[in-house]
């Protein structure tokens, strides 16, 4: 499913015919990714994913992505919530980490399609191995100190390989809206 992600061109790209396809479907523009592999954005979001907190949260912080591995960037999206706040799997897949990375609880969960979440700080509610649907709760938001401080939020990740990727692009059709101009009857052409 994802494969076009890193190995079409917009030029061979299929046309966006009102449904969600992956990748550079309908128009999305090539960028190289931190291991040098070409990556799309923007690009429609797949069928599947969703938000991992409800309601829909503000995004405190988006993505940057370096322009090398080892460079400064933002490797997934600040998502506000509140201590306790259920954390849901953003799709289905497996989890295949569960436990602390320098300071902070992480779990992560690998996806059918080749990508891997990786959602922080929570505290999770299944364990490595689990298999969980799109939308199940894994865990809760922990509390305490956090890189959003003074806010609580939960910092999603997304890695396709050992590239990052935009996580609102899973879940949010991302291309530029384009303006067509009138008819001369006023209408569209």
């Amino acid at each position: 499913m994802l494969a076009s992600l890193v190995a079409a061109s917009p030029a061979a790209a299929p046309a966006f015919a009102g449904d969600r396809l992956p990748a550079v479907a309908g128009g999305g523009t090539m960028r190289t990714g931190t291991t040098g592999v070409p990556r799309a954005s923007p690009t429609p979001a797949p069928r599947g994913w969703q938000w991992p907190l409800q309601p829909r949260p503000a995004v405190l912080r988006p993505f940057d992505a370096p322009e090398q591995q080892w460079s400064a960037g933002h490797r997934g999206v600040d998502l506000a919530g509140g201590p306790g706040s259920a954390v849901r799997s953003p799709a289905a897949g497996t989890v295949v980490f569960v436990g602390v990375v320098v300071d902070r609880p992480v779990l992560a969960i690998a996806h059918a399609d080749g990508l891997r979440t990786s959602v922080e700080p929570v505290t999770a509610t299944v364990h490595r191995g689990d298999r969980v649907a799109a939308g199940q709760v894994v865990g809760q938001l922990a509390g305490g100190r956090s890189h959003c401080s003074p806010a609580t939020c939960l910092h999603w990740g997304v890695r396709l390989g050992e590239d990052y990727v935009d996580p609102l692009s899973l879940i949010l059709d991302r291309r530029p809206s384009i303006l067509l101009p009138l008819s001369p009857s006023g209408g569209l052409p």
